[in-house]
């Protein structure tokens, strides 16, 4: 019985297929559903392999990687300067958060500032100014008059010598003014290239970048550096902004660190810049536990300074005592 046309792989077979020929003819519709169901895998797989990109990428509009792709160093530039742009809009005060008013002052305070809070030096320097005023002053003060006013910033013995030992560098090799160039200002004691960037990007005007711990900590968090060394971290992100953004770049990053992307919980749902960041999530989400772990202005606190600049939105920070 030959048969009709059109009949389907899984049609009952004819009953003369009892022979050994027939358990073949049994067994080839299986042999074809086996090979129809194979070339389907092999169709679908290839189906999602090219989809996944598309699906896995950097697909967020910001350039945020999702999924798991990896992003590309331009992505990442890219990104990174659209962070930059972001926090000028909301730090557009963002300045030095120390007292002075000279390169003297500013060297002095930058110094002090190790291991303790710019509030904290910004509360003690009056005094420390007021009564050497010149690196001539200081390098003939007597060290356990300094050593006490300046006991509130901590390490006052170490900081005493680093701070005396510039003053008299400054007026035996350099006329008792601070020099204008970094490889001068790291030859003064207890000055690295930290400290000297800071004079010099905020009292002559050559962009440096800052890299203190707020620094460090958003540029692994931002995913700009892998590095942990500062010198590392400063060559990789001087490499990804112009030159002319490095100092005011660095003064955002810090006011951000300080403000909203604390070290210990960052307050993720308060963030302004939280869709351009790789760790979102890191901290607080919630928006009303979030905006309670603000400091400073943003909290509606004190700031740092007890002269902030004129544009500065917050309060003054009170004097050593005070409240």
């Amino acid at each position: 019985m030959t048969a009709a046309k059109g009949t389907s792989a899984d049609a009952t077979p004819p009953k003369e297929a009892a022979s050994p020929g027939g358990r073949q003819a049994k067994a080839a519709p299986k042999a074809k559903r086996a090979a129809a169901a194979k070339s389907t895998a092999k169709s679908t797989a290839k189906s999602t392999a090219k989809s996944a990109p598309e699906a896995t990428g950097t697909g967020n509009a910001d350039g945020r990687p999702v999924g798991g792709k990896p992003e590309s160093h331009l992505a990442m530039v890219r990104r990174a300067r659209r962070i930059n742009r972001e926090l000028a809009e909301v730090y557009p005060y963002a300045h030095p958060e120390l007292d002075f008013r000279n390169p003297f002052e500013l060297l002095l305070a930058t110094v002090l500032s190790a291991q303790t809070t710019d509030l904290r030096v910004n509360q003690t320097t009056p005094g420390l100014f007021a009564a050497y005023p010149t690196p001539e002053d200081l390098a003939a003060a007597n060290p356990e008059e300094v050593e006490e006013i300046i006991r509130p910033t901590g390490f006052f013995r170490a900081k005493t010598r680093s701070i005396m030992g510039i003053a008299a560098a400054l007026r035996d090799e350099f006329g008792g003014e601070v020099p204008g160039r970094l490889e001068d200002l790291v030859k003064l004691p207890g000055v690295g290239r930290k400290t000297a960037n800071v004079v010099l990007g905020n009292v002559f005007g050559v962009p440096g970048i800052t890299v203190d711990t707020h620094f460090g900590r958003l540029a692994r968090r931002f995913k700009w550096t892998e590095q942990d060394d500062p010198e590392k971290v400063e060559a990789e992100i001087c490499a990804i902004f112009p030159k002319s953004e490095w100092t005011m770049l660095s003064h955002r990053v810090v006011f951000h660190g300080r403000r909203i992307c604390h070290a210990r919980k960052p307050a993720c749902g308060a963030c302004p810049i939280a869709p351009l960041c790789p760790s979102y999530g890191e901290g607080e989400t919630d928006p009303e536990k979030a905006r309670k772990l603000l400091k400073y202005e943003k909290g509606g606190l004190p700031g740092q300074r007890l002269s902030p600049p004129p544009d500065y939105p917050g309060q003054p920070a009170p004097p050593l005592g005070a409240g």
